[in-house]
């Protein structure tokens, strides 16, 4: 592969050094984005894909669905992601699975996994495991990946890692965007990854069916102990009102969250005939603990769940029930 010689020493990188010899031994590799992906998802696995294709490593890019956001779409290789399984495969990549449940499969034991991953609910469930929690983003531990190996970032590589950063730290707004992640930002820049043209293409592209649902959830927001704690939900009658997917309505809850009083605050929707149950928390509040209480997992401020029935008013209020054991 061709190398940029640029590398980081603030890293152990045993992990990446084995990860990098599986890849260049292996002859057809399958990289994993997890259920529902998000841009942190798409992003990491598509800075690996562009890597691949431009040193002809054959692979291809895998989501257990077709239905894969598509305000992604200008993210180079986007159109490559595919619901297919290859007939064969000798090494698989997760990128963004916090549980090995999140592949959206069973992978055959025999095959080598090297998986990527920022969540605390990761069991390190790899062969080789780039996985740590104080990470920003998965896109951050790839750009790691990268540099701790020498590997030249394209302007491909380099949009994509951008805009798993961006969206996974809330455009830099979180707290485990550090100085580091800056530099990594930075750099990424210099590499060709374009900070208007992502943020115009991931903003500015919104459905209408969008603007017609999220007056609805808002409509849904209820208040408990003196407006600290704040739940929202999506009927699915709405979705068929409006038209609406439910990635349209993902933003309803950072908005609750910009509400000044709020310090913990979820939203109950049916995806993929299952309550999906996403929390966010301000400060000190750990949402994982209480998303982990059902099964689920993420980070300390921002975590989620799913109950298995279809009454969302039934699921926010087990759920409400956990939030005021724990917060006190």
């Amino acid at each position: 592969m061709k190398k940029d010689f640029i590398t980081s020493n603030k890293v152990d990188m045993s992990e990446y050094t084995k990860a990098l010899e599986l890849i260049e031994k292996s002859r057809y590799i399958l990289i994993i984005t997890h259920v529902n992906p998000d841009p942190d998802s798409i992003g990491s696995a598509l800075a690996l894909s562009n890597l691949f294709h431009e040193n002809k490593i054959k692979h291809k890019v895998y989501n257990v669905s077709s239905d894969l956001p598509q305000n992604l779409d200008f993210i180079p290789r986007f159109e490559k992601i595919t619901d297919q399984l290859p007939a064969f495969f000798d090494l698989a990549i997760s990128v963004d699975c916090g549980t090995y449940k999140r592949l959206g499969f069973e992978l055959d034991p025999s095959i080598p996994l090297i998986n990527f991953d920022h969540h605390k609910s990761n069991n390190k469930f790899g062969t080789v495991n780039i996985v740590d929690p104080m990470k920003s983003s998965t896109a951050e531990l790839v750009y790691e990946f990268f540099k701790h190996n020498g590997l030249y970032i394209t302007k491909n590589s380099a949009t994509a890692l951008y805009v798993g950063i961006y969206d996974d730290t809330l455009a830099f707004s979180l707290a485990r965007c550090d100085e580091i992640t800056f530099e990594k930002i930075n750099f990424l820049v210099e590499c060709g990854a374009s900070p208007s043209d992502i943020a115009n293409k991931l903003l500015r592209r919104d459905s209408l069916a969008k603007y017609r649902i999220i007056p609805k959830v808002l409509e849904s927001l209820e208040l408990f102990k003196e407006g600290e704690v704040a739940s929202i939900i999506a009927k699915e009658e709405w979705f068929k009102q409006t038209g609406a997917h439910n990635r349209d309505c993902e933003d309803a809850l950072d908005m609750v969250m910009s509400i000044a009083m709020v310090k913990i605050a979820f939203f109950v929707r049916v995806v993929n005939g299952v309550s999906r149950v996403s929390l966010r928390s301000k400060g000190k509040i750990d949402v994982s603990s209480i998303a982990g209480h059902f099964g689920g997992g993420g980070h300390f401020n921002a975590a989620g769940c799913t109950l298995d029935m279809l009454d969302v008013e039934k699921a926010k209020n087990i759920v409400l029930k956990e939030i005021l054991e724990v917060y006190k």
